[in-house]
């Protein structure tokens, strides 16, 4: 036999309340329509189901039997249903993603941008963290998308395509102590006082952690928690900052030299959720508009 679970509701509903009225007002059915299922049920069971009287109704045994069956088929059902929805979307959930503090700056701003107002609908949350704490959480279906460093990532096991560039460069005022110079070593800019990140800031324990013990001991004429402050301080002729390229906005006043040291290059990488099932359309779409941003201007 099949069970039509509308059928099923409305027969729970009618053994409860006593009456088909009250059923059939329960499931929001017409009192002929409501009957008709019922003995439709009946007719399926070949018994009979309810004992009817002049003050309602009243389940035979058969039909005790098969509310109490009905009952674990219906919680099934409801397990059923909410286990297969978490894996879909809503389409008003907002897309996660995740970033590091020189990707956050210039290259998520410009995706987001043109990606929101191409998607009026969608809504992107974003929050900032390093590099291993984005390859955990993407492993643990905590996001849909990641920009990450290609060193600190690999082989983590991640679907992940290659972004844009992020390399290291020295910059400060123009025509101060970098003229004349094509490209500086870590070294070579340590001679020089610096203005840098906050030390808990990403970028700068990156830094530390690539130069080793040994790395000259650098002055710091102040640490600043914000990249485009500590721009606007290398622009003022205040001290030499070391800044991943592509957070300097082409218009704005600096004299730009590549770091020469092998660490410095370093590439962004697109990450996705290792939380199984296709991407959503919307988590397509900002992964398009992430490519777009991480072409860096000639």
């Amino acid at each position: 036999m099949r069970y039509d679970l509308d059928d099923l509701r409305l027969f729970l509903d009618t053994v409860t309340e006593g009456s088909i009225t009250a059923g059939a007002r329960r499931m929001h059915l017409s009192l002929p329509s409501a009957s008709a299922r019922v003995r439709s049920l009946e007719q399926q069971a070949g018994v009979a189901l309810l004992i009817r009287g002049r003050r309602g109704v009243r389940p035979t045994p058969a039909g005790t039997t098969l509310a109490r069956h009905a009952r674990e088929v219906l919680a099934q059902t409801v397990r059923l249903e909410s286990a297969v929805a978490s894996y879909t979307r809503s389409p008003s959930e907002p897309v996660t993603l995740l970033a590091g503090g020189s990707a956050v700056h210039r290259l998520v701003p410009q995706a987001l941008v043109s990606f929101l107002r191409a998607h009026p609908d969608v809504d992107v949350r974003v929050s900032e963290h390093r590099t291993p704490q984005i390859v955990r959480m993407l492993t643990d279906g905590e996001a849909d998308l990641g920009i990450v460093l290609d060193d600190e990532a690999r082989d983590c096991g991640l679907a992940m395509e290659p972004l844009g560039d992020d390399s290291l460069v020295v910059v400060g005022q123009v025509g101060g102590v970098l003229a004349g110079r094509t490209s500086l070593t870590y070294s070579e800019a340590a001679e020089h006082p610096l203005v840098g990140l906050d030390p808990d800031a990403s970028l700068r324990r990156w830094i530390e952690r690539h130069v080793g013990p040994h790395a000259p001991v650098v002055r710091y004429r102040t640490t600043v928690a914000n990249l485009g402050v500590l721009l606007a301080l290398a622009a003022a002729g205040v001290g030499l900052a070391i800044v991943p390229r592509r957070v300097i906005d082409p218009a704005q006043p600096l004299d730009v030299r590549p770091l020469q040291d092998p660490w410095a290059q370093r590439h962004h990488l697109l990450a996705r959720s290792a939380h199984t099932g296709p991407a959503t359309p919307a988590t397509e779409a900002l992964a398009e508009h992430l490519r777009g941003a991480g072409v860096l201007p000639r």
